[in-house]
């Protein structure tokens, strides 16, 4: 099973970062806009469209408060296992760190999926912190 682990540093308070995580419906505005077009809830599930077109139903799993977790997993797709989780870590350097890996089969889609993992992450950070500058003006 192939693990993808990426992180960022984010000057930006952990709990502007985590309400924007844990916000499922709004990947698309307030996580990764452009990276993600749009986001539908159903129950349970959000519906994610990318930029490149792609399409993925992803069951909640699980939104953790406490720990500034979120784990989901994306279904209906040529991956027989998926489970994808983001997690908020406090930094003593006034900021946040982001941790987003995922745990996928077969592993012949791993580098696919870490090529759009990486791609994302610039654009979550520049999108925090923009959010954390908002929040002090």
């Amino acid at each position: 099973m192939a693990t993808i682990r990426k992180e960022v540093f984010i000057s930006a308070r952990p709990e502007t970062v985590w309400s924007a995580v844990r916000d499922i419906g709004a990947i698309h505005t307030r996580l990764a806009p452009g990276f993600v077009t749009d986001v539908r809830l159903e129950p349970g599930f959000r519906v994610v469209t990318f930029g490149n077109g792609t399409v993925a139903r992803e069951a909640i799993v699980s939104i953790e408060d406490a720990e500034r977790r979120l784990v989901w997993s994306i279904v209906g797709t040529r991956m027989t296992h998926h489970n994808g989780a983001a997690q908020v870590f406090a930094e003593a350097q006034a900021g946040s760190r982001f941790v987003w890996t995922a745990d996928l089969l077969p592993d012949e889609v791993a580098p696919a999926i870490a090529a759009a993992m990486e791609q994302a992450m610039p654009i979550i950070k520049a999108t925090l912190e923009r959010a954390e500058r908002d929040l002090a003006t």
